[in-house]
């Protein structure tokens, strides 16, 4: 997910219909240039090598999150989709980005581990996935790097004690209770095409 505003403009992206390396490409309303799905990039046109800016998101269930945001309002392309259940390939990652840093995990190793406490780079990160949810944050609080661990299904880290809602990235009990983690911007997508975009990318291996 990228914001689409530019020098304080915001744009409007279509899909272009075409694909580059083997991945989506959008074109804005207003300059009519081609951009980069995976990269959030201006490829060809008037806004050749502008770059969007990649937000934190969320990759979950509709329940999960309507049990969170049960006021969410949604827009529907497809009614024939709706209920159906994802299952996400063995060869799907999730794939994080910090500055120059990129490093991707296989979904289904960090559904197996519960939670994983690891380095990307010189960052410390957490990855959590369960039931084709997923979510990422850099794990330090107030210059702290926890460590997390899942405990009968609930996760807790290991220096305080405290107690968190790894969907949210906040502590809900403990002293570090009220404290949040950064959310780790992320990107899902096939091995393959990740590392069509980000070919010096580390795995991470369990």
């Amino acid at each position: 997910m990228h914001d689409r505003r530019i020098d304080g403009e915001t744009y409007t992206f279509g899909n272009a219909g075409g694909l580059f390396m083997n991945a989506m490409t959008w074109y804005d309303h207003t300059t009519e240039s081609i951009w980069s799905q995976p990269w959030g990039r201006a490829i060809r046109g008037p806004l050749k090598g502008v770059q969007l800016f990649l937000l934190p998101s969320q990759l979950t269930t509709w329940a999960s999150w309507q049990a969170e945001h049960p006021e969410t309002l949604v827009m529907i392309n497809d009614v024939d989709r709706i209920g159906r259940k994802q299952k996400f390939s063995t060869e799907f990652v999730i794939g994080l980005v910090l500055g120059e840093t990129s490093k991707a995990y296989y979904y289904e190793d960090v559904a197996t581990a519960g939670i994983v406490n690891d380095m990307m780079g010189q960052f410390p990160v957490v990855v959590w996935a369960q039931d084709n949810n997923f979510h990422a944050y850099l794990r330090q609080v107030e210059g702290e790097v926890l460590t997390f661990r899942l405990e009968n299904g609930r996760i807790f880290d290991n220096e305080t004690g405290s107690e968190w809602d790894i969907t949210r990235g906040l502590a809900i009990d403990g002293p570090l209770r009220g404290q949040g983690l950064q959310p780790v911007p992320n990107s899902s997508a096939f091995d393959w095409a990740w590392l069509d975009f980000y070919p010096t990318t580390e795995f991470y291996q369990p």
